[in-house]
């Protein structure tokens, strides 16, 4: 799976070059965030546009991602296709994240 990292500000975002997280991918995916993600600024804008699905093991992933930040650091999400955001509604994890419907909104937007 590939992920790239860019900081701008005081936010690191990391987009996801895959049009599925999934079962298949979802321990590579969590390694690529660990190593993206380590040291990075205290927010981080996790860009799904391309991600057109997502399953259980997907979502678990961004879930230890959100994990492995730590409590001193936010993982938000940006772009989520129809279909991905139906899956966070639908297993609450909409009360966990903070999603926005675009890269650009989620930084128009300050962590907190």
């Amino acid at each position: 799976m590939a992920l790239t990292s860019t900081t701008t500000d005081a936010t690191q975002i990391i987009t996801v070059h895959s049009d599925r997280i999934d079962a298949a991918m979802a321990i590579q995916f969590k390694e690529d965030m660990r190593t993206q993600a380590d040291g990075g600024a205290a927010r981080v804008v996790l860009d799904l546009t391309g991600v057109e699905f997502i399953d259980s093991s997907g979502l678990g992933a961004i879930v230890a991602s959100m994990k492995q930040l730590g409590n001193d650091r936010r993982l938000d999400l940006a772009g989520l296709h129809p279909f991905v955001e139906k899956v966070f509604r639908l297993t609450r994890m909409d009360t966990v994240f903070k999603l926005y419907p675009t890269l650009d909104d989620a930084l128009a937007t300050t962590a907190g």
